[in-house]
């Protein structure tokens, strides 16, 4: 263990190594303080370079910038009153009434300094757990690795934000997705409908940056406005910030170990950790006289910032040792690994446990150098959340498009992207968490590889009835059981209410939309069901599987949305919501117009006129602006071509 450590740690003597970790952690800082993106985002820009670096320096890319987003999501919450992300939306209790006695240098300071420890606390357990868990993972058969998987889609949608059973239905879509292209268990093509762009299957980047990206992009371009005008003031107090922790140590490692406990259980997810984090703080602080929670206290703003990045470095745990993402964007951690031929699970750590201790080197780095960032850019990037939206829409609907056209090569993905960024909007709208689809479609291929060794190899009394399934089983049956106990004995408060956060539009939705939803879905799995027909009997095992799960969760949605329209009615869209959707319409035709262009004139070509048309007519800059952006924009693109290698699609004409 000790060699293998040493050995991981001497590759960061190779500058390269150094820089591009150095890389992802900036654009780390940088991403999480744009509301909407977060870790996903920022992993899914990143994306793109590994088919370009060796796998070492793209791991370690990926890893700087997941170890920091929870870093400097802390910043608008503290500063403007804004979530940079749903787990950042803690600190609008303490840190940003800290902000508004002209503390805001004291919280960020202590948010920063607690969000490192946390992180290399959580790093120190995943390195103490590696040789304690080896003979435990190496000892599992197909039926236990099956039965983690399905725990890790299943508890995803059941402790994600918003509505569960959807949350579910949402998870069968992704698996079914991650089936397109072809099959691990029968070698031949399903669900491509004769086209040859899908018989590689859909691309993770692609349905990463669409699901995510360009739905936030759809719906803050719709917003026409910046994320906040509120005038940027710091205030003092960095130093008092740095004593806080000091003062306060227990409450950083309390919330760490929080953080690493929630940060092992899959789907859990930064969000339910902060809380908890914040919530035991406040519970060893009412023992005191000194409990000022919700009135401006630094440990409200230690403990989730401690748990925050504890979240984040174990998640890596179920995500090393078992293959089953502990969050969003290990899932993409996850295809990057499977790329370079890295199989996450019981045998990385007997045939790379040198890579597992680049990642853990990489976590510690990153945290400390994340850290040391956000003091310096805190002022700057705060003012990001300003700036109005449309403007960064320009530069990143082309980066986000070139990004995603590095796996398939094929400009048909800008039509996939622009599906699943509708999809993904709709699932914003109407409460319906992401995650569960991101994590199920990485999981779709070994869920089923597993799945078909399982039920080929074993009778059903067998396998079902081992120790480990059984207790995979009981903890799900508590997942299922133990809310609708809780709901049946006490009614939600409207303190707790607040604490359920969701991915849901700021309007509410009708609820014929939501019915629509449920109606679309239960058809897709339906069709799905029908077209495994033409499949071979291994080849169409998995996917009726899925197709039969989705079915039944669309009916149960769709009598559950029924009952709540009998008693609500079917409502209709007001004339604000009308409003919004021509804007969301008039945002999707810009995007539309984008991909057009690119196909005419080529991706620099296609992005400057978009960009310049774009600045002038729908965030109306002047022209002096509009150019010197337009410039800029393409000169970025140009230079990612020239020395990061990427791709551009060709257009007819250029």
């Amino acid at each position: 263990m000790f060699e293998a450590a040493g050995e991981a740690l001497l590759a960061f003597a190779d500058p390269a190594m150094l820089l591009y970790l150095a890389v992802g952690t900036l654009v780390g800082i940088v991403i999480g303080v744009i509301p909407g993106l977060g870790g996903t985002g920022a992993v899914a820009v990143l994306l793109p370079f590994v088919f370009v670096l060796e796998p070492n320096q793209a791991i370690a890319m990926i890893i700087g910038a997941v170890a920091v987003v929870h870093t400097s999501d802390v910043i608008t919450s503290v500063i403007l009153g804004i979530p940079g992300s749903a787990a950042a939306s803690v600190f609008l209790l303490d840190g940003h009434e800290m902000a508004k006695k002209g503390q805001g240098g004291r919280a960020l300071s202590a948010s920063f300094i607690a969000s490192t420890i946390g992180g290399l606390i959580g790093i120190v357990a995943l390195t103490l757990v590696v040789p304690i868990a080896s003979p435990i993972v190496t000892s599992f058969g197909s039926p236990e690795i099956f039965a983690l998987i399905v725990m890790g889609v299943f508890l995803t949608a059941m402790l994600s934000k918003g509505n569960i059973v959807k949350g579910l239905m949402i998870s069968a879509f992704g698996l079914a997705l991650g089936l397109v292209g072809v099959s691990p268990v029968s070698a031949e093509y399903r669900y491509t409908f004769g086209s040859e762009f899908l018989t590689d299957g859909i691309g993770l980047v692609a349905a990463a940056l669409g699901i995510f990206g360009l739905a936030e992009i759809i719906d803050l371009v719709a917003k026409k406005s910046a994320v906040s005008d509120a005038k940027i003031s710091l205030g003092g107090g960095w130093g008092a910030g740095m004593r806080d922790i000091v003062k306060h140590r227990w409450d950083v490692l309390r919330g760490s170990a929080v953080g690493v406990g929630v940060g092992i259980l899959p789907g859990v997810g930064s969000t339910a950790g902060s809380w908890l984090s914040y919530g035991q703080a406040q519970a060893f602080a009412s023992r005191r006289t000194d409990n000022r929670f919700g009135k401006g206290d630094p440990r409200g703003v230690i403990a989730p910032s401690a748990a925050s990045n504890g979240i984040e470095s174990g998640a890596l745990i179920p995500t090393l040792l078992f293959g089953v993402p502990g969050a969003a964007p290990f899932a993409l951690l996850l295809g990057v690994l499977l790329i370079f031929g890295v199989q996450p699970g019981p045998t990385l750590i007997t045939n790379d446990l040198g890579l597992v201790y680049v990642i853990v080197w990489s976590f510690a780095i990153a945290s400390v150098l994340g850290a040391i960032l956000a003091f310096f850019l805190a002022r700057p990037l705060a003012r990001l959340s300003y700036v109005p939206f449309p403007v960064l829409a320009a530069a990143l609907i082309p980066i986000l498009f070139m990004s995603g056209f590095q796996e398939p090569l094929n400009l048909n993905v800008f039509y996939l992207m622009l599906l699943l960024g509708v999809v993904g909007w709709v699932c914003k709208i109407v409460n319906i968490p992401r995650a569960p689809f991101l994590i199920a479609f990485v999981l779709a291929e070994p869920l089923e590889r597993y799945y078909f060794l399982t039920v080929n190899a074993f009778p059903v009394t067998e396998w079902a009835t081992r120790p480990f399934v059984l207790v995979v089983l009981l903890i799900l049956v508590g997942a299922i059981v133990v809310p609708i106990v809780r709901r049946a004995r006490r009614r939600t408060t409207e303190e707790e209410a607040e604490v359920q956060f969701s991915e849901k539009s700021d309007m509410p939705v009708p609820m014929f939309v939501e019915m629509g939803v449920s109606l679309l879905a239960l058809l897709f799995f339906i069709v799905a069901i029908v077209l495994s027909a033409g499949f071979s009997e291994s080849g169409r095992l998995f996917p009726v599987a899925v197709g039969s799960a989705g079915v039944v969760l669309a009916f149960i949605s769709l009598g559950r949305d029924w009952f709540r329209t009998r008693a609500n009615g079917l409502g209709r869209f007001d004339d604000v919501w009308i409003a919004r959707l021509r804007v969301v319409g008039l945002s999707l035709a810009w995007v539309l117009g984008f991909i057009w262009l690119v196909f005419v004139l080529g991706m620099l070509a296609g992005s400057g006129v978009f960009t310049f048309v774009f600045l002038l007519v729908a965030a109306r800059k002047k022209l002096l602006f509009t150019v010197i952006y337009t410039a800029c924009t393409v000169g970025v693109m140009y230079g990612l071509m020239e020395f990061a290698q990427l791709v551009p699609p060709s257009g007819y004409l250029f």
